[in-house]
């Protein structure tokens, strides 16, 4: 077996009341996939936002996953397409492909593989400008009952959009701490921290380039980073 892609997974939940968690979410996505349940009518609302979230986003890579296949039987998954067909068309997605799949019996999984490794282009990357990156997950990693020596800074996850971010880099989160002033007018203070870890998945690193998903370790008081508080801003390095 031979390593094609490393591809990373961005969950992107439709509810109204998570909204910017999907807005940032898609906004560093190279492609999508638009996932139907078959045993549902086409639209629900929820798939409706997210085709919504693709179109402003312009992707041009979309796969449309018409999943639970096995629930139904072939004139319902017949019938099912073609709700999906009609949902999709004038639309961003109307000349993707609809698999039908089935996670529980791994029905069709390799024809997504394939399709990923063989038909997504992996967009050109700039590797020479300032990093820049893209806040999509935030989050306290301390347990309850730590220790003030024991505690660390928050953790903020994302895509870099440009440029290598690399252990000790000095870096700024725009817009940062979003208060009013004494005059009722808003105020903007950048957070500035260090670089204390990288990761991706389990992978400690020394450097992040550009495309999937890192989780940036920094000295942030975690109290801000907790429950996506960071989600929608930008980190970049300090100048």
């Amino acid at each position: 077996m031979n390593l094609v892609k490393h591809i990373s997974f961005v969950d992107c939940p439709g509810h109204e009341f998570l909204m910017a968690t999907m807005m940032a979410g898609a906004s560093v996505m190279d492609a999508a996939f638009l996932l139907v349940s078959g045993n549902d009518p086409c639209p629900q609302p929820q798939t409706a936002e997210h085709l919504a979230a693709v179109e402003i986003m312009a992707l041009k890579s979309v796969v449309v996953l018409q999943s639970k296949i096995d629930l139904i039987n072939p004139s319902q998954a017949k019938e099912n397409q073609e709700q999906i067909q009609s949902f999709i068309r004038g639309t961003c997605a109307q000349d993707s492909p609809i698999i039908p799949i089935s996670a529980l019996r791994e029905f069709n999984l390799d024809v997504v593989c394939e399709y990923i490794c063989n038909h997504i282009p992996t967009p050109i990357r700039d590797f020479t400008s300032p990093p820049v990156l893209s806040i999509v997950r935030s989050f306290d990693i301390n347990y309850p009952g730590s220790s003030v020596e024991d505690l660390k800074g928050g953790v903020a996850g994302g895509t870099l959009i440009r440029g290598i971010l690399k252990l000790g880099d000095q870096v700024e989160i725009r817009p940062g701490l979003i208060e009013k002033d004494e005059h009722g007018k808003i105020k903007c203070t950048p957070f500035v921290s260090q670089v204390r870890s990288l990761y991706s998945e389990q992978n400690a690193l020394q450097f992040a380039t550009p495309g999937g998903l890192i989780g940036v370790g920094t000295t942030i008081d975690p109290i801000l980073c907790k429950g996506d508080r960071l989600v929608g801003q930008v980190m970049g390095t300090k100048t």
